[in-house]
């Protein structure tokens, strides 16, 4: 009986604690999906006159050392709160948690959000919204910060793939009203992956 408990506890600890491996062909499937739905007039945020001569988005080169393994820490009793936008928009959200990860040794955190309009739809119930700023921000890439979408994990460790990191569609069309990056996530450190700025 104690060898069972001792099982169980040791799956458990496991699932927790779960490390994820830097996949390269994950960061180039998502160039590539995303370079086609700016491509396509039905799915593109871009302007007319943009999406007339657009070829492709511009990406820092993928690399693994901004493929992180975080541990999850979650939010106790979340209150809802409005993220500012870049326009009129009021979005209700709740922070989930805080993600702990080290980048080249240094360790870093980011707060992870859940949209209240987005978790009560079926295919979003487990998503996480994830926005954030670096050293980058404003010159290599968008003045506005970056976004990543992460799922909820069984156990408490989440992958961080910044090299999927994408613009906000206000990016490119002003049109658009995006959820500004919390002063929060705003992260002492270059992050040369994803998405570069436009134009």
């Amino acid at each position: 009986m104690k060898t069972v408990n001792a099982l169980l506890l040791l799956l458990v600890f496991n699932i927790g604690f779960t490390q994820q491996k830097f996949n390269k062909s994950e960061a180039e499937k998502f160039q590539k999906k995303l370079n086609a739905e700016y491509a396509d007039p039905k799915t593109s945020p871009l302007m007319d006159e943009d999406l007339k001569t657009f070829k492709s988005l511009d990406f820092f080169p993928i690399s693994a050392t901004y493929f992180v393994n975080a541990t999850l820490v979650k939010a106790k009793g979340g209150k809802v709160f409005v993220m500012k936008t870049s326009g009129t928009r009021t979005p209700k959200y709740i922070k989930y948690g805080t993600l702990n990860f080290k980048i080249n040794g240094k360790p870093f955190q980011l707060a992870v959000y859940q949209s209240l309009d987005l978790i009560v739809q079926e295919k979003y119930k487990n998503h996480l919204f994830l926005p954030f700023s670096d050293l980058t921000t404003g010159k290599q890439s968008y003045i506005g910060g970056r976004y990543i979408d992460l799922e909820i994990p069984k156990g408490n460790t989440i992958a961080i793939d910044f090299n999927q990191a994408y613009n906000p569609y206000c990016a490119y069309n002003y049109k658009y009203s995006c959820p500004l990056v919390p002063l929060e996530n705003d992260l002492k450190i270059e992050i040369k992956a994803g998405v570069k700025t436009f134009h």
